[in-house]
């Protein structure tokens, strides 16, 4: 069965609804990787006693994406199936959304995506750069046809057993390079849903958490375009490096992570709240 990974960081308003629709999907565990938190967000979710609730939990801000990661990773190491990542602020009503996502995995494909711009509307200026940035990875890699100007950048998304054994950490960490790897190891990927991107109920956020997430997303584009013809890889366009939160992203928790998992060290246990008699096994095969 499959499992699903959610990253969350002061979510008090939204965690029990995104938590109320995974569960009923047909799933064997809930990962939440609670990271920053200074709300009522760990309190809240642990007013839900289902078994089936596996809680990672830092004190400290993992940075954008990195969570992603580290939910993959634990679930990998407890032998998954396929993980499914749903972010903890999208309270909207998208379980058939999610339900094809994990149909996808089950009929064979490795990375499933969200198209979150099913129709042509009209856009910010900045809202259309990204997704230029987007379409030119997408059709740098021969995906543009397939794909559009999806992305495991936004939206949920789904990663097969056979994915999280090939993709390296980082790459989940930063989602445009997990297209380009999947490109190099032929994995089967393609849209599997439409979820408008306001029907996910993301809450509005300020202008400079835009203008900072679309520089993040650019220059995870740039670096995924820079991979992908095989030269150094940067984040730079022209003399500016699009950096956005990219330095915030604690690659350092990540890798010890990833070690910790592979050795059954403490680190990993001091971090997990699982529910009562369930043993955690941890490690890789």
């Amino acid at each position: 069965m499959y499992d699903v990974v959610i990253p969350a960081q002061n979510e008090e308003k939204s965690i029990l609804a995104v938590l109320a629709t995974v569960l009923k999907l047909p799933i064997k565990r809930v990962i939440l990787v609670l990271n920053g938190c200074t709300d009522r967000t760990l309190d809240l979710t642990r007013t839900i006693l289902d078994q089936r609730i596996h809680t990672i939990y830092f004190a400290e801000p993992l940075g954008i994406d990195v969570p992603r990661a580290i939910g993959a990773l634990y679930a990998r190491s407890l032998h998954t199936q396929g993980v499914l990542f749903v972010d903890g602020d999208t309270s909207g009503d998208i379980y058939d959304g999610l339900a094809k996502l994990l149909a996808a995995l089950a009929d064979g494909t490795d990375i499933a995506l969200t198209n979150c711009y099913p129709y042509i509307t009209h856009r910010a200026k900045l809202a259309n750069l990204v997704l230029r940035f987007r379409g030119s990875l997408n059709k740098e890699l021969g995906y543009f046809q397939l794909l559009g100007n999806a992305t495991p950048t936004h939206g949920p998304h789904a990663l097969s057993a056979k994915a999280l054994e090939v993709l390296m950490p980082e790459a989940i960490a930063i989602p445009p390079l997990t297209l380009v790897l999947a490109k190099r190891f032929d994995l089967k990927v393609k849209v599997a849903t439409s979820i408008r991107h306001q029907d996910l109920k993301s809450p509005r956020k300020h202008r400079r958490h835009a203008r900072l997430i679309a520089e993040t997303i650019i220059g995870d584009c740039v670096m995924g375009l820079t991979l992908a013809r095989n030269e150094e890889v940067t984040r730079s366009l022209g003399k500016h490096k699009m950096l956005g939160y990219h330095p915030e992203r604690r690659f350092d928790i990540l890798q010890l992570w990833t070690e910790s998992l592979i050795t059954t060290h403490s680190y990993c246990e001091n971090h997990l709240i699982i529910p009562r008699d369930t043993p955690w096994l941890g490690g890789y095969s």
